[in-house]
């Protein structure tokens, strides 16, 4: 009866995540989406569009794409459920569906679980490898190669998640330094496996698509688009112009501010031959100015990552003026077109205004109370365990925050694929104060924990 209780609870969360998606009527697109279901078509490699994200989308795209948005959501449930069980709350399907239900509520969860789009991994691998370095004792063996591979495939999927990844596994070898009663080397081992594994997985995927082995393009680009918007391309310009390394010398005048213009708009960059033709240029740029203008480069760089952190907003980039997306899906999965020009979003009938008035300053609280969870468990008000969710999460933000700010370029959609995790270690601290309460558990919980010094 009991396990019975606890799939059917499963089932009913995978459907709380999936019914955004449900009443769209079709799984949410971006303008991105597009770029992942043309590479194994295209055969070629695209910046910024992984190609093992592309497969899974290629590999579960019939009927309408909804068994890739079915694993996404299934996936996630299952992550949160054992990290509920590292906490003390395993086989409790109330409290799974409890905990479901308010990230559905309160955070970006369903909306990104059920978007055909990289961005649920994001939070994911965060927690994949949380459960296999800090809390492996909780798992079964399968269950720790299977987040393995899951971390290895989040970090695939998307470069500025892989580089989270590497930031928290060199934070764990930096603590199995000086605590190792924390952080243990085979715990440390899993992570680098999962680390080391992203890359492979990307590589192999490359070679089958397009015959090279090959990283994905486009990283230098981004930030390049980063810095033509804190004004330090023109600056370069005009201090280097006349050049004749630099096309650009030619158009200062007709260089835009802002960089999803310039990447994505009509603009010089298309005349240019877009990143094929610009893409040394524009390595050069980014190279010599940061050694032209360090202490500007460093202010630039601290601002955007603190605009970053804050930008969390729900559903940015979810409207139906995807025009890349559409062509593509009229091209390569025409099966899907009928049903995917029906949806609501297709309609113009998203608005995230009323959504985002909970969802932001539910992460901004969430955020700022991982900093009262860590402080908590350092003076041991709290569990250890617990301290260490809220430390992985915080990392996490903050590398996030500095990735995808500084190298990239701030925006809400990479703020709000990962600031849920921050919500969900508030609602594990809810849970076990409610337990502590009722004195129902909570002294086993403390006796699991691995305390902080």
């Amino acid at each position: 009866m009991t396990r019975l209780a606890n799939v059917a609870a499963a089932l009913a969360a995978v459907l709380m995540l999936l019914a955004p998606a449900l009443w769209n009527g079709f799984p949410f697109l971006e303008y991105d989406t597009g770029g992942y279901i043309a590479r194994w078509f295209e055969g070629t490699l695209e910046v910024s569009r992984s190609t093992v994200y592309g497969l899974f989308l290629n590999a579960l795209a019939r009927p309408d794409f909804w068994p890739a948005v079915v694993v996404q959501a299934a996936l996630t449930v299952w992550v949160i459920a054992l990290i509920l069980r590292a906490h003390g709350f395993g086989r409790r399907p109330a409290i799974l569906l409890g905990t479901i239900a308010a990230l559905s509520v309160a955070t970006t969860l369903p909306w990104i679980a059920g978007i055909l789009l990289t961005d649920i991994f994001a939070g994911l691998g965060v927690l994949a490898l949380y459960l296999v370095v800090l809390r492996a004792e909780t798992l079964a063996p399968w269950e720790r190669v299977a987040l393995i591979v899951l971390a290895g495939f989040a970090g695939a999927s998307h470069s500025a998640t892989l580089a989270v990844e590497i930031a928290l596994v060199v934070c764990a070898a930096v603590a199995a330094l000086f605590r190792r009663r924390i952080v243990l080397l085979a715990g440390l081992a899993r992570g680098i496996a999962a680390v080391v594994l992203a890359p492979l997985m990307l590589l192999a995927a490359n070679y089958a698509v397009a015959g090279q082995i090959a990283w994905t393009p486009g990283g230098i680009g981004l930030s390049f688009g980063r810095m033509m918007q804190d004004g330090i391309v023109a600056r370069f310009l005009a201090d280097h112009c006349p050049d004749p390394r630099f096309k650009l010398c030619d158009y200062r005048a007709e260089l835009p501010t802002d960089a999803d213009q310039f990447f994505w708009g009509k603009s010089v960059f298309n005349q240019l031959g877009r990143f094929q033709g610009l893409n040394d240029e524009m390595r050069t740029i980014v190279i010599e100015s940061v050694a032209d203008y360090p202490l500007w480069q460093l202010e630039a760089a601290t601002r955007a990552s603190i605009r970053q952190l804050l930008a969390v907003r729900t559903g940015e980039g979810t409207h139906n003026e995807i025009w890349h997306t559409y062509s593509i899906m009229k091209r390569f999965t025409p099966s899907a077109v009928p049903a995917m020009q029906a949806a609501r979003q297709q309609k113009g009938e998203l608005d995230f205004t009323t959504i985002n008035l909970l969802h932001v300053p539910v992460a901004y609280l969430s955020m700022a109370l991982l900093l009262v969870i860590i402080a908590l468990a350092i003076g041991g008000v709290a569990p250890g365990n617990l301290g260490l969710l809220a430390t992985t999460a915080a990392l996490a933000l903050l590398a996030n925050a500095g990735v995808c700010g500084v190298l990239a370029n701030p925006h809400d959609r990479y703020g709000a694929r990962i600031a849920w995790i921050a919500t969900l270690v508030v609602i594990v601290a809810l849970w076990q104060w409610g337990a502590r309460k009722r004195g129902n558990g909570f002294n086993q919980s403390l006796t699991t924990s691995v305390g902080l010094p």
